[in-house]
């Protein structure tokens, strides 16, 4: 009888998106069926809490819900004596367990102030080779958490780290100069100053898959914001680097180059005889500005370019040349002829439009201090 009627809690809770989990870890919601014809059964419940409390003491409780003859027999005094217990629920009221999970979700959603989102499946090559993955990352993903601020949380502040690559190849089009070490806009454009502004169209342009799956969840999370009236902002990152990146060959260029250089490995630079420019911001001054935000968060979807701006800027040759001089040690790169589809030949963040908004905010670490950071971090823990 127990086993049918776990069957049947299983077969309600799949509606709303719950699945059965071998690992307590991984638990959002724990049913405790019971029998209360079995010798002490409502003691063994009570036994059952005390575990479960000791296993969350240090981590996110799941809802509590005690279910079967114990809860219809005990009911209410299982809530009074029991605190740690959210709900509890007789073999006649099963068709109503969806209610009370989702009333439960909403009295803790209460306490969700803030979600900075940055998850991300962020690899180029993999998302062409894996795009129903990628998409379903960044795309549907954004659009969970979405949903799930509207409904349970809409006080909450929603950040959103985006991309560069919202943009697609646009910024290729521009008027570029090539240089000894790096491609450089005209002068006399107006991006040449400051760098490119959120005015910039994200259409008729070759955006990569993954800066596709990016650009769905960058306007979602702009349009809950303004049709829904939510806190929400989407920063459109540069090249977010710092010392504890896990740069791999494919994304975290600096983080990547200095640890091919420090560890004396082969890199290998993708098109534009490595002249790509890049404008560099440091975790922490990206961190900043999400706490600039949720000290005064706007309504109506804001979207921001966030980077490290003209004086952070550098090409790949730069780089390298910067990084010998800094490490003393000798690159073994190659430049191969074909670049990535999709990819930046020059890209500078303009930041006036979040400075506008929140003008406390600035950019603290420099280029030049951030590959000192991520040189000394390499070195310690290459040895």
């Amino acid at each position: 009888m127990n086993e049918y009627d776990s069957n049947r809690i299983l077969d309600f809770v799949k509606k709303i998106n719950y699945h059965l989990t071998k690992s307590l870890k991984d638990t959002d919601c724990y049913v405790l069926n019971t029998c209360h014809i079995r010798e002490k059964a409502t003691e063994k419940v009570y036994h059952e809490v005390g575990r479960l409390k000791k296993e969350f003491k240090d981590k996110k409780k799941p809802i509590i819900l005690i279910a079967g003859w114990v809860a219809q027999a005990e009911g209410d005094f299982l809530l009074k004596k029991e605190k740690y217990i959210d709900a509890v629920i007789g073999p006649q009221s099963y068709h109503e367990i969806n209610k009370i999970i989702l009333a439960a979700e909403k009295k803790y959603s209460k306490k969700i102030a803030l979600i900075i989102h940055c998850a991300a499946q962020p690899s180029h090559d993999w998302a062409a080779k894996e795009p129903f993955t990628d998409f379903d990352v960044n795309a549907n993903g954004t659009l969970n958490l979405l949903e799930a601020l509207r409904k349970y949380c809409p006080n909450a502040s929603f950040v959103f780290t985006s991309t560069n690559k919202v943009y697609g190849d646009t910024p290729n089009f521009l008027p570029l100069e090539e240089k000894k070490l790096r491609y450089e806009i005209k002068k006399s454009h107006k991006f040449f100053k400051k760098g490119i502004d959120e005015t910039m169209s994200i259409d008729h342009t070759t955006h990569s898959i993954f800066g596709t799956s990016k650009a769905a969840a960058d306007l979602l999370v702009q349009e809950y914001g303004r049709y829904f009236n939510l806190k929400t902002v989407t920063f459109r990152g540069g090249c977010l680097t710092g010392e504890n990146h896990s740069g791999a060959q494919l994304h975290g260029f600096l983080s990547f180059l200095i640890k091919s250089i420090i560890n004396n490995k082969n890199y290998s630079v993708f098109g534009y005889k490595g002249k790509q420019v890049r404008d560099n911001i440091h975790s922490t001054d990206v961190v900043s500005a999400f706490d600039e935000f949720i000290k005064k968060p706007l309504r109506g979807g804001k979207v921001y370019n966030l980077g490290g701006g003209r004086e952070n800027s550098c090409s790949i040759l730069e780089a390298i040349k910067m990084i010998e001089e800094i490490s003393g040690k000798k690159s073994k790169y190659k430049i191969l002829n074909k670049n990535r589809i999709g990819d930046h030949i020059w890209w500078i963040s303009d930041n006036s439009e979040f400075k506008k908004d929140y003008p406390r905010w600035k950019i603290k670490i420099k280029l030049k201090k951030s590959l000192e950071k991520m040189i000394i971090h390499e070195l310690q823990n290459s040895k």
